[in-house]
């Protein structure tokens, strides 16, 4: 029989951490919840955990903060956000801190055990220095000046309607260009497509 791996979930609300501890042991998940951030660390020591998945907003400590103390740390398993539609511009952030993706509130079920899928699998395959960089610079390199200019923007957490009044265009047209930049970049969320711009160096 194979080894569970250990997934740790951190919210606040308790009826989302129910809800996630039934659906992750199902999945064959092994699983423990937080109600908080500290709670986290102070019973945390050096056990083992493959990835944690944690609110954003949080009482005491967020999620952003939970990262920078984990990277400040030199702890290495992945840290997936779950964030409110408001969020993004602070989850964006987190994933320059170093958490490897973000999946906005509500969700699916299975957008979520991709996410986590994903991270164990970049977590047990992590590659060559470099690698990761001209990978992102490929997926981008079919992007347009004004694409790249609004994807700075969706970068610096910015919203379509500033985009649009820094760039002189209409809300509409962003929306557009937002389109556009999921389709070359061939991703399927945001968080993916943030994750490429951010490892390409924009």
């Amino acid at each position: 029989m194979t080894t569970r791996r250990t997934i740790l979930v951190i919210d606040d609300d308790p009826a989302m951490r129910d809800s996630l501890a039934f659906l992750l042991d199902v999945k064959g998940f092994a699983v423990t919840t937080y109600e908080t951030a500290t709670e986290f660390l102070d019973h945390f020591a050096n056990g083992t955990v493959d990835c944690i998945v944690s609110d954003i907003r949080m009482p005491g400590m967020s999620g952003l903060e939970l990262v920078r103390k984990l990277r400040a740390d030199a702890a290495t398993c992945p840290v997936i956000l779950m964030t409110g539609h408001g969020d993004v511009a602070l989850a964006v952030e987190a994933m320059k801190a170093g958490a490897v993706d973000f999946i906005e509130k509500p969700f699916e079920d299975d957008a979520l055990l991709r996410s986590i899928g994903e991270a164990l699998q970049t977590q047990s395959a992590a590659p060559a220095d470099g690698t990761v960089k001209r990978d992102a610079e490929a997926r981008l390199v079919d992007l347009s000046p004004r694409e790249r200019d609004v994807l700075r923007g969706l970068v610096a957490g910015k919203i379509n309607k500033v985009i649009a009044h820094d760039l002189g265009i209409s809300p509409r047209t962003v929306e557009v260009y937002r389109a556009n930049l999921m389709a070359k970049t061939n991703v399927r969320s945001m968080s993916e497509l943030m994750r490429i711009a951010i490892a390409a160096g924009l």
